[in-house]
């Protein structure tokens, strides 16, 4: 078993998400109570063709492990080969198989969800990389429970992807046709959790504590791996920690305790040098920066002032205007991924 599930654990894992789960942000994640770690995805081909553009999605730090890379592709042996790459530039703790992506970009390569259409495809692949990897890091992956609402397969996929010798999978409770619309379907996570000995992780709606708990209580999952709601929100991990152990919920962070992380995040970015100039990591930061301040005081015009920053400086003088507003922070709450 992997060591993050032993003893009873029951992990929080940081989904991983295309621009967003970057280097910096992970780091802020984990100080927050996340658990395990996955980068952003990286294409296989582009490993093998030793592009740097996407050798960068696979730095992490050793304060962020347990972390995972996670690949994508269509080719079991590119796959194994580009795993392999992987694990000699940066011995992750373990290779994760994207499955899931639903983005037609990486469908249109035979990549991601799309795989989900082609079991016997999808078994070359996760094999290809399990046997590349074999005795030297275990190997997961990610699905989500279909293509569409009449090919709902993720119990068969799960059992297959075990034989194949994948180690937990974690399961985004939507189909592909869905996206990040409508509600996730926990009735077939906790069915994958119940259909393998493996450890299932589940994903999507988990907002809060309260949330975990209940999948927790009402599943069979062995953790759950949030998204879209710690985008807003990556205290939900310390919260929902709090919340397992005690039963009770933190008091609502502050305003200044939202924009001083914020500020940090974007002086972390800026210095990172990972998009370059600081002007170029700002104007990266935007779409991030509105999901930080959704719900917050003046949170119209602040979107407005959001969209136009260049430079750290920009924001701290935004800060400095959002605090003199009166109001309170509004729900914390969001989707997850």
């Amino acid at each position: 078993m992997l060591p993050w599930f032993e003893n009873d654990a029951f992990p929080l894992y940081l989904a991983p998400m295309a621009g967003v789960t970057d280097v910096v942000f992970r780091e802020i994640c984990k100080e927050l109570g996340a658990d395990v770690m996955v980068t952003e995805f990286v294409s296989a081909e582009g490993i093998m063709q030793a592009d740097d553009r996407t050798r960068k999605y696979t730095e992490f730090t050793d304060g962020q492990r347990p972390v995972g890379v996670q690949l994508f592709g269509a080719d079991g042996l590119r796959m194994g080969e580009a795993a392999r790459k992987i694990v000699e530039w940066k011995r992750p703790d373990f290779i994760d198989i994207n499955f899931g992506c639903p983005v037609n970009k990486v469908v249109s390569k035979n990549g991601g969800s799309s795989l989900l259409k082609d079991c016997p495809l999808l078994e070359s692949v996760a094999r290809g990389v399990a046997e590349a990897c074999a005795g030297v890091v275990p190997v997961t992956a990610k699905i989500r429970i279909g293509w569409d609402a009449q090919t709902v397969n993720a119990v068969e996929v799960c059992k297959r992807l075990e034989d194949c010798g994948m180690q937990a999978v974690a399961v985004h409770g939507r189909t592909r046709s869905q996206g990040y619309g409508g509600e996730a379907c926990w009735e077939t996570i906790d069915a994958c959790a119940r259909a393998v000995s493996i450890p299932v992780v589940g994903n999507g709606d988990i907002a809060d504590g309260e949330d975990v708990a209940r999948r927790r209580r009402e599943t069979a999952v062995s953790g759950v791996m949030i998204g879209r709601a710690a985008m807003q929100n990556p205290w939900v991990f310390r919260q929902a920690k709090h919340f397992l152990k005690t039963g009770e919920q933190l008091p609502t962070v502050s305003l200044e305790e939202r924009w001083e992380l914020v500020l940090r995040h974007c002086r972390m970015a800026a210095e990172s040098r990972r998009y370059g100039a600081e002007r170029h990591a700002i104007m990266a930061m935007r779409s991030r920066l509105m999901a930080y301040c959704k719900g917050f005081p003046g949170a119209k015009e602040l979107r407005q002032k959001l969209a136009r920053v260049e430079s750290v400086a920009a924001v701290e003088d935004i800060a400095a205007w959002s605090l003199t507003h009166e109001g309170s922070v509004g729900d914390c709450g969001n989707p997850s991924a």
